[in-house]
């Protein structure tokens, strides 16, 4: 897979760790959104797409994230230690609150994605600081754009 376009929201208050949203698409046909780029110790890394690790209430059922002290539905006191439940075999130093929702294999792919994107955030600080800037969308349904047949229909009505 090869990625086709990169699309970077900088943030508005770049003195933030999240100095940017960004949108990857794969071989014009697969979209990952939701990429953060975040200024860490050693310099800006990418972060992928996660969502919060939940468990569910004993009494109601329902669904909470692992850090959550009360019930968002009936208000029942969680258990403080049952993230531990969640870390698997070795428990490590530092506790999984996030599960990532797409992230690269290999450390080769996650490189060479990370190098390509901070590529593209350097070049898109410099669009930012010209006149008449405006942001790209990052939130826009980009479907039609890589759909041949919508394409194509748009084009023909267009000419009758």
């Amino acid at each position: 897979m090869r990625l086709t376009d990169i699309r970077i929201k900088l943030s508005e208050n770049q003195a933030n760790r999240l100095k940017a949203f960004c949108a990857l698409t794969f071989d014009d046909t697969f979209v990952i959104r939701d990429v953060k780029l975040i200024n860490g110790a050693t310099g800006v890394f990418l972060a992928m797409p996660s969502r919060k690790l939940c468990d569910h209430c004993q009494r109601c059922g329902e669904k909470n994230h692992l850090r959550a002290r009360f019930c968002n539905n009936c208000g029942m006191r969680l258990d403080d230690s049952r993230y531990l439940r969640h870390q698997g075999p070795q428990v490590a130093a530092r506790v999984k609150l996030h599960a990532d929702i797409a992230h690269p294999i290999t450390s080769e792919c996650r490189m060479d994605i990370e190098r390509q994107v901070l590529a593209a955030f350097q070049e898109e600080v410099q669009r930012s600081k010209l006149p008449g800037y405006v942001p790209p969308n990052l939130d826009g349904d980009d479907a039609e754009i890589y759909d041949v047949h919508a394409v194509t229909a748009q084009q023909t009505t267009a000419v009758h």
